[in-house]
């Protein structure tokens, strides 16, 4: 008997497993690290290589050999792999020195660096848990972090020291804080300097930030964890820059706004990005690293918020700075004081800058994420058909991943100079669903919309119970042109359901003011999108949807909607499963947070509005609340506080708390049964 879904879908983290990822390419062009597992069901992450010139794929590192303890981590980098949403194991994650002739990685909290060519690996010496080991470019430095300070070894001599120590046992140094990793994709803590002399390096001081206890009910002999946490209104980790040269030297890197959103340092500039608390100002600075003076090159500014975009600032080589910003209505690609973009393209972010060319991703279509380049001239669409793209380039060689509608997983390619397309395997595991999903739009703003039916089920021939399956939210997407996305929403129709995914405002891809709808208020038109999808697919499929049975159900942002939908509009949605959800946007960080709904001491109604707790006297639909207690970023207490309103109103509802479970859910057994009494919850509240 075949693997049923839900038990593969756990055992292969969602069939990520065995998709290669993590490229770097030399400058030459002539090789491709990489990262994989072995197979789609083996959690341990090996390191790869790709000659592209004898197009030879060579297995550099398998950690199995290096008999390395993978459980024992390092709280922060539990708490790191926490942030990026890692659910594998092994190498997770490495850094090469500027040729890629060397790579540095950590494993079990254990200091490793391997020779690319020939394989040879060794473990460093180092005198505590090691966090994201970087090369210095010329390969002759490690940097690293260790117990809050950031560490330098010589690999020619094997000297170790402290750069910079922490002061206290709330400051850390070399580390992205907890705002930086959860909410602006920062992941990491220090620079290089271009000739390896020196670091920017962050200072992050937690003692402002206030304490958190996340416990363990299902084991009362175990203290309850103490965690920083920024919640909306509250004060945030204090962050300062120093350079660090790796003689001693210190110089402070001033600057005057809340969040360092992200740092570069090349060959043309050591530039700084910071951000307003508000979130209305994003500014861009090159720094003397001598003296530590700021210049500044730019500000963006918006009367909502300003976006922080992966991949800028960057250079070409002549200089000219590569930025993105929100321009004439669309998130549009500069190139020195130019936007070289239509306002009808947005931009999602960029990745490689090769000499005079720019790599970058972009919407036309919000279902598609395309791969466009900017040659110094002309833009250059690198992928032409429909799905989603991204990719890597560097010494005219590309790398491109794609993802479709019409074929199972993720698909690698090398292009060379020439030409010449050099596949790179997956082994993830195939689903074995069939999938039947319809994208095009729906309702009165045409909402981008996903349709998934059972694959047996014959158009008209009866009324399927709905299942909305949103996330939802602002600044993420459902609906697009990848056959991956619909997994379990296609698993949920095989059990008898009409699927609808919508993606509502405030969602990317259609460009800023679609995005800033949801200004001041979180809840009303999240709902108000999934309602007149609804009504919208209802038209399209007249004899297919049963409107009297409709249930929803979504994670994180997901579960707040889910919830939302039964308490404020019982009379469209008549079940729903909320995991996870955000209840009371006061318990929610800082960055997100004040956002989309400013700070909650000068704007308490607009967190009033987007409460659940004001609703729960009237709940009259049945609602399933799942929440693991160990999750650091939407805690439990969400959960367990509009439990007790609910009680307080009289209000019937069913509350599955998840013993040791964070926010991604990644146990095996605990993420097959949660689809399976998914599934159980929904037949038996809506009939059938």
């Amino acid at each position: 008997m075949s693997e049923s879904f839900p038990r593969l879908s756990a055992r292969t983290r969602r069939f990520t497993l065995g998709v290669p990822r993590g490229f770097t390419i030399s400058p030459d062009g002539g090789r491709v690290v990489f990262l994989r597992t072995k197979s789609g069901t083996d959690p341990v992450t090996c390191l790869w290589e790709l000659d592209t010139r004898d197009h030879v794929e060579r297995l550099v590192v398998d950690p199995r050999t290096l008999n390395a303890d993978e459980e024992n981590l390092p709280p922060e980098e539990r708490a790191r792999r926490e942030r990026s949403r890692e659910s594998a194991g092994g190498v997770v994650g490495y850094a090469a020195d500027k040729e890629v002739a060397k790579a540095v990685f950590a494993l079990s909290g254990e200091l490793y660096v391997t020779v690319l060519a020939t394989g040879d690996t060794q473990k460093l010496e180092t005198p505590g848990g090691v966090i994201d080991p970087r090369l210095s470019p010329d390969g002759r430095t490690v940097a690293y972090v260790s117990q809050g300070a950031l560490r330098v070894q010589d690999l020619a001599t094997g000297d170790d020291r402290a750069l910079a120590a922490p002061e206290s046992d709330t400051v850390t140094y070399g580390l992205a804080e907890f705002i930086a990793a959860e909410e602006m994709d920062r992941m990491r803590g220090y620079w290089w300097s271009p000739d390896s002399d020196a670091l920017l390096v962050e200072r992050a001081d937690e003692a402002p930030v206030r304490t958190w206890y996340i416990a363990d009910p299902a084991n009362p002999s175990k203290p309850a964890a103490e965690q920083r946490y920024p919640a909306a209104g509250t004060p945030n980790a204090v962050t300062e820059l120093f350079v660090i040269g790796l003689d001693g030297s210190r110089v402070a890197v001033p600057y005057e706004q809340e969040y360092l959103t992200t740092a570069s340092w090349d060959s043309h500039a050591l530039s700084i990005v910071t951000m307003s608390r508000d979130q209305k100002s994003l500014r861009l600075f090159t720094v003397d690293p001598a003296t530590g003076a700021s210049t500044l090159v730019r500000e963006d500014s918006d009367p909502a918020w300003v976006d922080v975009v992966g991949g800028v600032p960057a250079h070409l080589d002549d200089g000219s700075l590569v930025w993105v910003a929100a321009h004439e209505g669309g998130n549009r690609l500069f190139v020195g004081d130019r936007a070289v973009t239509p306002p009808t393209l947005q931009v999602r972010d960029v990745l490689d800058v090769d000499h005079d060319s720019v790599l970058f991703r972009a919407s036309g279509d919000p279902t598609e994420i395309q791969l466009w380049t900017w040659d110094g001239h002309s833009l250059l669409p690198v992928s032409t058909r429909s799905g989603v793209f991204s990719g890597r380039m560097s010494g005219g060689v590309g790398v491109l991943t794609e993802q479709t509608l019409d074929a199972e997983g993720v698909s690698t390619t090398v292009v060379l100079r020439d030409g010449m397309a050099l596949p790179i395997p997956s082994v993830a595991e195939r689903p074995g669903l069939d999938l039947r999903v319809s994208l095009g739009r729906s309702g009165r703003r045409e909402l981008a919309t996903a349709v998934v039916l059972p694959s047996w089920h014959e158009p008209g021939s009866r009324k399927l119970p709905v299942l909305m399956d949103p996330y939802g939210g602002p600044h993420a997407q459902r609906v697009l042109a990848r056959h991956g996305g619909y997994l379990e929403s296609q698993w949920f129709a095989e059990q008898g359901f009409a699927v609808i995914v919508a993606d509502g405002r405030g969602t990317p891809g259609r460009g800023p003011a679609w995005e800033r709808e949801v200004l001041d208020d979180l809840a009303t038109p999240a709902l108000e999108d999934q309602v007149d999808a609804l009504r919208g697919v209802a038209e399209q499929y007249p004899d297919d949807l049963d409107l009297s049975r409709v249930g929803i159900r979504g994670w994180s942002f997901g579960g707040f909607l889910a919830a939302l939908a039964v308490l404020r509009r019982p009379d469209v949605f008549h079940a729903a499963v909320a995991g996870a959800p955000v209840t009371d946007w006061r318990l929610y960080d800082t960055c997100y947070t004040e956002r989309y709904l400013g700070h909650p001491d000068e704007q308490p109604e607009v967190y009033d509005r987007s409460s659940l707790f004001g609703d729960a006297a009237k709940l009259e639909r049945p609602l399933l609340l799942i929440h693991g207690l160990a999750d650091d970023n939407v805690v439990a207490a969400h959960t367990l506080r509009l439990s007790s309103a609910l009680l307080a109103a009289g209000r019937s509802h069913i509350v599955l708390p998840l013993s040791g479970v964070t926010h991604m859910t990644p146990q095996e057994v605990v993420a097959e049964n949660l689809l399976l009494l998914q599934v159980e919850f929904l037949k038996k509240s809506l009939g059938g």
